[in-house]
Order: structure tokens, then sequence, then C-alpha cells
């Protein structure tokens, strides 16, 4: 006789809401030249670990998109550059993502310093004056309460600009169901 027990399907690993998500960025953007709707792609930092078990590995791909951009006014009115990740690939399998739209914004021109402020818990922080309002100053900024670090450089007009390999944090917004394989 045969037995009809069937082997359980292993359980998926569900990475919880509020899960920070570290990565950097593939490319530069800038507020001057985003638009909204643009896609951007990342790279996963660090391994997110649920019980034990990797859910995220270091190295996945991950892609988002620009939730706003506007260049900094002539001579009034501030830059900003919102973003959000949609999307994850985990051991070639493609996960559609929820999470905050973390912005960083520049205070018009005259104004002597930037914020940098976390989307969905409204998160910010000081990140510093700009050096005499000369060109090329460059402003580093912390995202969220240790969640992750965003470069920031701003231009003489006050455009926002995150280079390449800019580290940067997003958090999830619904729970994330990975299939275990």
């Amino acid at each position: 006789m045969k037995s009809s027990v069937k082997e359980a399907a292993p359980k998926p690993i569900v990475v919880p809401a509020e899960t920070a998500i570290p990565v950097v960025l593939d490319q530069t953007l800038s507020s001057k030249t985003a638009t909204s709707g643009q896609s951007f792609l990342a790279t996963v930092e660090a391994a997110i670990e649920i019980d034990g078990k990797i859910a995220i590995p270091k190295g996945a791909r991950a892609s988002g998109v620009v939730k706003d951009a506007k260049a900094a006014g002539r001579f009034k009115g501030g830059s900003v550059l919102a973003l959000s990740l949609t999307n994850v690939t985990i051991d070639g399998t493609s996960y559609d993502i929820s999470t905050s739209a973390p912005s960083f914004t520049h205070a018009g021109k005259g104004k002597r310093t930037a914020v940098a402020v976390g989307g969905g818990a409204g998160l910010g922080a000081l990140i510093g004056g700009i050096a005499g309002g000369g060109k090329g100053a460059a402003i580093g900024a912390a995202v969220g309460a240790g969640a992750g670090t965003g470069g920031a450089a701003f231009t003489g007009k006050a455009d926002v600009v995150l280079p390449a390999e800019t580290a940067l944090s997003f958090k999830l917004v619904q729970p994330l169901e990975i299939k275990v394989k």
C-alpha cells in the first residue's frame, strides 16, 4: 500500500511591514533631470533575515520609481526628489513591493539649509548648510532612525543630486511574502 501523505509545501517567508530595505542606487538621480514616473535601478546592500532565514539576499536587484521631481527655481522655490521602491527580484522571482517614499528637498536660492525627509513616517533630519553657497557643495544626510544613509549633493542652483552608489533605505508599507524554493 502506498501512503497518500503529501509533502507539505514549505511555508513562505514573510517580511513584515516597516522593515527597512537598504539599497544603493545604480545610477545618478537629479531633481533637475528626473521626471515623475521615471524608473530607476538599485541593488540591495545588506541581507534581510527573518527568523534566521535570508529573505532578501545582499545583491538582489531592486527597481523603483521617481514619485516627485522638481528642479530648483531660478530665483525662488526649492528642489524636490522623492523615490519609492516598486520591485525586488529574489532567486529569479520578481516581487512587487510598496515602500515609503523618502523625499530629498533643498530650500530655494538664498537659503542656507537643506532637509532630508523620510516619507511615510515623516522623519526628517537637518543635513547642513551650504558652505558659502558655492558650486558643488556636498551634503550628506542620515535618512530615518538608523535605517540608512543617503548622500545628496547640491549644486549652485540647489538641485538635489543623488550620485550612483548612494545608500538609501526604504520601508515596506505592506508585508512581503517570499516563496521558499
